[in-house]
């Protein structure tokens, strides 16, 4: 029944999805109709309608597609193998670290075109993962191991100390790279070429279905260590692996989308409420929620504003955070 179920919700989210995208594919500073657009998608559009579609809107959908995913996975698996439901790539501190990676990146290359934006996931990943290394030796307990609570507080800590180093470097930049850095701290999607998706699709490609062939060890992790252990689980190193990929998927997404937060907290709720708890049933549909709630963001962020579009980081922080509160209200009253 509940293989049954997640089927069908995963169907709805698909179409719910397509639906997003097509309406996504019609908005914009210049409208398509419906019609307009499906010409140009099997060939029988006007060349304007071609360029549009293919050269400006496509990508940067597909982009927020790969991006959706790759976030609502990996807010699964920090919550996962935290065993805390407030877990989250932004509020641990993860995303402060890829934008100290990027700090690094633009202050060094200064170039956001061409064949060198491939090495900006990189440096995101590098950056987060040194963020995290911190943030896990300073949670990890010698006797208890991983601490939840210690790891949600250090998570705090480092990403207010890190924002402040980024937007330290951020001030030495020159006007037109400081202002790109801006819109990305701000979420502002900024892959909108085919370049940045071929940047992308290899690793939402190559972590997520690992993950989902992880997805077991998961559902270990929410038993407790011992536990685990006991059922013959190499806890310590199977949560290191599980944390590389969650960072390599996170860390790669805000490379293209920007420093986008809640994603990672809210999918992983919103798919524990549709199909529970079981990893191999909900990481599938917290890529689809997080593929739904980004393009979203996205699609209203650059077309109900115009002429002056909004961030989709914007658009998603004005959700996540009423439901950041609802969350803290509900484990409060839970835990009395």
């Amino acid at each position: 029944m509940r293989r049954k179920r997640a089927i069908v919700i995963a169907v709805a989210l698909g179409l719910l999805g397509a639906g997003v995208v097509l309406f996504s594919l019609n908005t914009g500073s210049i409208r398509l109709s419906p019609s307009s657009v499906m010409k140009a998608l099997f060939g029988y559009g006007s060349p304007e309608e071609t360029m549009i579609l293919y050269e400006y809107r496509m990508p940067r959908i597909i982009v927020t597609l790969l991006a959706g995913v790759g976030l609502g996975v990996a807010g699964a698996v920090f919550q996962g193998i935290s065993r805390n439901s407030l877990a989250d790539p932004g509020i641990l501190g993860i995303h402060a670290g890829a934008a100290f990676g990027l700090m690094i990146y633009v202050s060094f290359f200064r170039t956001l075109e061409g064949p060198a934006t491939l090495m900006i996931p990189l440096f995101t990943l590098l950056g987060g993962t040194g963020i995290a290394i911190v943030i896990f030796l300073l949670a990890y307990d010698r006797y208890r191991g991983l601490m939840p609570i210690r790891l949600l507080l250090v998570g705090i800590a480092i990403e207010a100390g890190f924002s402040s180093i980024t937007l330290l470097l951020s001030l030495r930049l020159d006007e037109n790279t400081y202002a790109f850095a801006a819109r990305w701290l701000a979420g502002n999607v900024w892959g909108r070429d085919w370049i940045h998706v071929w940047t992308l699709l290899p690793w939402i490609c190559l972590f997520v279905p690992l993950i989902f062939y992880r997805s077991r060890l998961l559902d270990l992790f929410t038993l407790g260590d011992e536990m685990a252990a006991g059922l013959g689980s190499a806890v310590n190193r199977n949560r290191f692996v599980l944390l590389m990929f969650a960072i390599a998927l996170s860390c790669a997404s805000v490379a293209m989308v920007g420093g986008i937060g809640f994603i990672g907290l809210a999918a992983p709720h919103i798919a524990r409420k549709l199909v529970g708890a079981q990893h191999r049933y909900l990481l599938p549909i917290c890529a689809m929620v997080g593929l739904v709630i980004l393009v979203t963001a996205d699609t209203i962020g650059r077309s109900f504003f115009q002429p002056n579009a909004i961030p989709a980081g914007v658009v998603v922080a004005a959700i996540g955070g009423p439901y950041f509160l609802y969350l803290l209200f509900i484990k409060k009253k839970t835990s009395l």
